[in-house]
């Protein structure tokens, strides 16, 4: 199977076709970054409980359990979950840090090219960036790119972002 992360998805789509709740379930823990491994759920190393997994999935702990069976019973999903980490996301602290938060909202968030024209005006005005993280639009719904930058964003440049092809609108945090 190729690495591509839409042949993930839908491979991970085809195993729970029969049981739209355990998607559900698969679907948080690929959000998450949460890791199947010995019949649990981790968030790195941390066992997570699958009564807050469930909370979150908006399903029964019954159907976190018997998705980790699923996953760890099929050779490929388990290869998968296995190797799921999870990231620090500075977008909620960076504004106390002193640093800009921007979100790039895409009108089609699987088009090529948005990441490399974001970044390449950011670093063009000589803006270093921290950290970006996108959304795959193939698991989250309205997928965007956060990007937090060592500096706060000018008018000028918020502008010239929106002018992208490809980006509805840009959303800067205070």
């Amino acid at each position: 199977m190729s690495e591509n992360v839409s042949d993930v998805w839908k491979m991970v789509k085809i195993k729970f076709s029969n049981s739209p709740a355990q998607l559900q379930v698969a679907r948080v823990l690929l959000r998450y970054g949460l890791g199947v491994a010995d019949n649990s759920v981790y968030c790195g190393g941390m066992r997570v409980s699958d009564a807050q997994i469930a909370k979150e999935a908006g399903v029964d702990r019954r159907v976190v359990r018997s998705t980790v069976k699923t996953i760890s019973k099929d050779k490929e999903a388990k290869k998968i979950f296995e190797a799921l980490r999870p990231v620090v996301f500075l977008k909620d602290v960076a504004t106390t840090l002193g640093l800009g938060v921007i979100e790039i909202i895409p009108q089609d968030a699987s088009k090529p090219g948005i990441i490399s024209d974001v970044t390449g005006i950011i670093s063009d005005a000589g803006i270093s960036i921290r950290q970006a993280i996108t959304d795959d639009p193939y698991i989250s719904e309205n997928a965007r790119m956060t990007i937090i930058t060592d500096s706060k964003i000018s008018g000028d440049l918020i502008e010239k972002l929106r002018s992208i092809k490809y980006v509805e609108s840009v959303v800067v945090y205070k």
